[in-house]
């Protein structure tokens, strides 16, 4: 077979600055996401633990699903599944409620995982200290929980950026949903997405060297 394909980098060259823009809506949703997940997380993390059964069920629920449904069914129940009630989200929000969504998934079993990885005996000696149990977590055993759970959070990051390409499915203009546009309007599909790949590749390692850098710096000792 003989295929003649010849290649055309030059309109993806000047189109760079626009998937570089891109990129960066990429790492905002990706990010916010990542931070509102922490959040949710810990909540979620700490009701099965120890918290009333009704809520407990429901912090289950919510991981069992995220971690055991695929990431893209999640979008569609925020984009289509709302849509049917009436309820109908700006891609913006669609992307960055189901990206935090099975962030928060994830991370409630990596905490879970780092709450009983911390020996029960520290909380017991910071009551016996005099403090409350929001000191005894917040200044004594969370601190010990993030550590310990520092390098899954990376990969979840990481997990996020590269999951946010689904986006483009629903619309969202991020750097894989620029990239279809603008390869579709000028049929190089391969070139756009090569450099594409090339740009994921890079913030994947950008954000991995500065994680390690950050664990460097706070867990030398």
């Amino acid at each position: 077979m003989n295929f003649e394909y010849t290649f055309h980098w030059r309109p993806v060259m000047r189109k760079l600055p626009d998937l570089l823009e891109a990129s960066l809506v990429t790492l905002q949703v990706s990010v916010l996401s990542m931070i509102i997940g922490i959040v949710l997380g810990l909540v979620l993390a700490l009701l099965r633990m120890n918290g009333p059964k009704p809520l407990a069920w429901i912090a289950s629920a919510w991981v069992e699903t995220a971690r055991n449904t695929p990431a893209l069914f999640q979008l569609f129940f925020f984009s289509f599944g709302l849509g049917a009630f009436g309820m109908h989200l700006t891609p913006y929000l669609i992307v960055l409620f189901g990206l935090t969504f099975n962030n928060a998934g994830y991370l409630a079993e990596n905490f879970r995982g780092g709450f009983q990885a911390v020996p029960d005996t520290q909380l017991r000696a910071a009551r016996s200290l005099g403090m409350s149990a929001w000191q005894s977590y917040t200044r004594i055993i969370i601190p010990q929980v993030f550590r310990i759970v520092y390098h899954p959070m990376t990969n979840q990051l990481v997990w996020a950026v590269l999951m946010s390409s689904l986006a483009m499915i629903v619309g969202f203009r991020e750097l894989a949903g620029e990239t279809q546009a603008l390869a579709f309007k000028t049929f190089r599909i391969f070139e756009y997405f090569a450099v594409t790949a090339l740009i994921y590749y890079a913030m994947v390692k950008i954000i991995l060297g500065i994680s390690r850098l950050i664990a460097w710096r706070m867990f030398r000792y």
